[in-house]
């Protein structure tokens, strides 16, 4: 039995207009007038937007997303017949494509990998055979580190909305957030904002004393709260707390523990491509149960033991501060507020986290630090 063709196969909507007008233009053969009279638009507009798109086919990221999108486009939506032995999901893993993203699952990426690309000196690359992108930027040694790991269609769907653009192009191609982007990223996070707030205003106080559990990586607790994060557009709280001099002039964290909050947030971004995980240090250890490292395992199940270990060594309450502010990059007046302790007193926790993150990374791993992947 042949697979159903949808005849009423529509373009997914968090698409951009241009790309919606470039695709009718070029896949469905409507004039630019044809399109300008149906939108309401002048021509000549029309003309720029489709151009501005066949211009932009040199990015790899959008030349494959429109092609993708073109192909359903012109095949319609293709259902498989589950009574067929041989259905493409039974006989191989179905990768995602532009056209499988939905606008929620965009946005809720962009909160955590545009978040890492605003960082100076970020950059994303990826290569023609690899189906995941990379976020890496320079550490204090001068090596890249990896901050993020994200699908390759999630990366088309970000080069198609403008949000990161070509900085080199070659047997690795290295992209940039834009402009766009970054405004994209302020729009996303002040969203997440207030609805948090309206979250928090209608079940009160008590949601807010809620479980570790329950926390999100963008937190609101109020406006001034909600400003305080907005640090975290542009770098990290362990970054701004390593600027910080003690009495005598010397950096409150040194060098090697910000590398093992680094190595920490590697891992838990890496985690994250086998699905949601726990927001909470005991959510990553059930009771009773005893974590392994697992080498042979796949990147993300081996990067998820990398964390567990951790946690388990680092225990309650320094493996909450530990995830909260070097993971889910919760400003340290927020976890004081959440976790209940005094305040001013977040930042000598969480140095003593990282002080014993470091050795835990030592004798575990020695001094060159995991494998990420």
């Amino acid at each position: 039995m042949e697979p159903n063709l949808s005849a009423d196969f529509t373009l997914p909507a968090w698409l951009p207009d241009a790309v919606r007008l470039y695709l009718d233009h070029t896949e469905d053969g409507l004039s630019l007038r044809q399109l300008a009279r149906r939108e309401g638009l002048a021509a000549s507009t029309v003309m720029r937007q489709v151009r501005r798109y066949e211009a932009r086919r040199d990015d790899p990221l959008v030349d494959e997303a429109l092609a993708a999108l073109a192909r359903a486009q012109g095949a319609g939506s293709v259902t498989p017949d589950p009574d067929r032995k041989d259905a493409p999901e039974m006989t191989a893993p179905i990768r995602p494509t532009p056209v499988t993203l939905d606008e929620a699952g965009i946005d809720r990426e962009a909160r955590r990998v545009l978040r890492r690309m605003a960082e100076p000196g970020a950059v994303m690359a990826i290569a023609p055979e690899m189906q995941k992108a990379a976020v890496l930027r320079t550490g204090r040694d001068g090596k890249m580190v990896q901050t993020a790991v994200l699908d390759r269609a999630v990366a088309q769907a970000f080069a198609l909305k403008d949000w990161i653009g070509v900085r080199k192009q070659g047997r690795l191609t290295s992209y940039e957030i834009t402009t766009q982007g970054r405004a994209a990223l302020k729009r996303l996070v002040e969203e997440e904002d207030r609805r948090r707030q309206a979250h928090h205003g209608a079940f009160g106080l008590a949601e807010t004393a809620a479980a570790f559990g329950t926390a999100d990586p963008v937190e609101a607790e109020g406006s001034a709260a909600a400003r305080r994060l907005r640090y975290t557009l542009t770098e990290s709280p362990v970054a701004v707390l390593a600027r910080r001099r003690d009495k005598d002039g010397r950096a409150f964290l040194e060098p090697e523990l910000v590398q093992a909050a680094e190595r920490l947030r590697e891992d838990f971004e890496l985690a994250q491509i086998g699905g949601r995980i726990p927001q909470g240090w005991d959510g990553f250890l059930p009771a009773g149960e005893m974590v392994e490292p697992r080498p042979g395992s796949a990147a993300p199940l081996a990067a998820r033991d990398r964390v567990a270990l951790a946690l388990r060594d680092l225990g309650p309450g320094l493996g909450d501060v530990a995830l909260r502010v070097c993971c889910h990059l919760e400003g340290l007046e927020v976890a004081e507020k959440r976790m209940g302790w005094a305040a001013r007193s977040g930042k000598i926790v969480l140095r003593i986290a990282l002080q014993r993150l470091r050795r835990h990374y030592d004798e575990t791993y020695g001094r060159a630090g995991p494998l990420i992947g």
